[in-house]
């Protein structure tokens, strides 16, 4: 024997399988026929907020132009604030995030008074914001807010009173104080909760400082700049929702 092993088989290499229609066949959609009583989410407010937002952005290096900027609107915080005691009072919500942003913008490596020749590079920043705002209801109306209760309560008791100035069938007459009662009642309320549906931006970007280097030659409109003022009007739409029992009637 050689002791030599066979050669290992070739994997085989799969190509296609993609056919141009798959059939399919409708399967009935059983479900309950009698009423029932479910806990789904609830729509309570449907609105587009509008947030300001004014910031200045230092780049790592210094730039001649900015070639592209893209946003991704993320929301960190959205907070239905209700005041128990005064359901019918004003209703805020605690809005908080921030806009990502990708610069693409251009460098200078060389140039002469013809062009400039250099880099694309990127900078991602998070720029911050937060407000508040008001909250008309024009869905369902959110749950009753329950507030915790402590209630104490005590037993009556009857005791013998022996010593001076007290006749021999005066009795005391009063509650309990070798003892202490309590009752403690805790509601765990429904937190309402949010979810985006759109958010568009509305931007105006400016470059501050714009100069030409001393020590380069460049055509005669070209400058070089490190920061850049940005305004943004951020338009978010959103929903408020909160889990409620709802009762589904039966079906026909």
């Amino acid at each position: 024997m050689s002791g030599c092993f066979p050669p290992p088989k070739p994997k085989r290499v799969f190509t296609g399988g993609v056919q141009p229609e798959c059939p399919n066949v409708t399967v009935p959609i059983m479900g309950l026929a009698t009423g029932a009583t479910v806990k789904i989410p609830v729509i309570l407010a449907e609105f587009t907020v509008q947030v300001n937002v004014n910031s200045t952005i230092t780049l790592p290096e210094p730039a001649l132009e900015i070639k592209n900027i893209k946003k991704r609107v993320k929301i960190t915080q959205c907070l239905l604030l209700q005041d128990p005691m005064q359901p019918a009072g004003p209703t805020v919500l605690s809005l908080k995030g921030f806009v990502r942003k990708n610069i693409d913008y251009s460098t200078r490596l060389c140039s002469n008074t013809e062009g400039v020749c250099g880099d694309i590079r990127h900078c991602t920043v998070d720029v911050p914001f937060s407000c508040t705002t008001p909250v008309t209801f024009n869905g369902a109306l959110p749950a009753t807010i329950m507030t915790n209760t402590v209630e104490e309560f005590e037993f009556f008791r009857r005791q013998p009173l022996a010593g001076p100035g007290f006749a021999e069938k005066d009795q005391l007459l009063s509650g309990d104080l070798s003892e202490f009662n309590q009752i403690t009642q805790e509601f765990f309320n429904e937190l309402p909760f949010c979810e985006l549906i759109s958010a568009r931006i509305v931007e105006f970007d400016e470059y501050l400082n714009r100069t030409r280097p001393k020590t380069a030659t460049l055509p005669f409109e070209e400058r070089e700049f490190r920061q850049v003022e940005e305004k943004m009007v951020i338009f978010i739409t959103l929903k408020v929702l909160q889990n409620q029992q709802v009762e589904i009637p039966a079906s026909i």
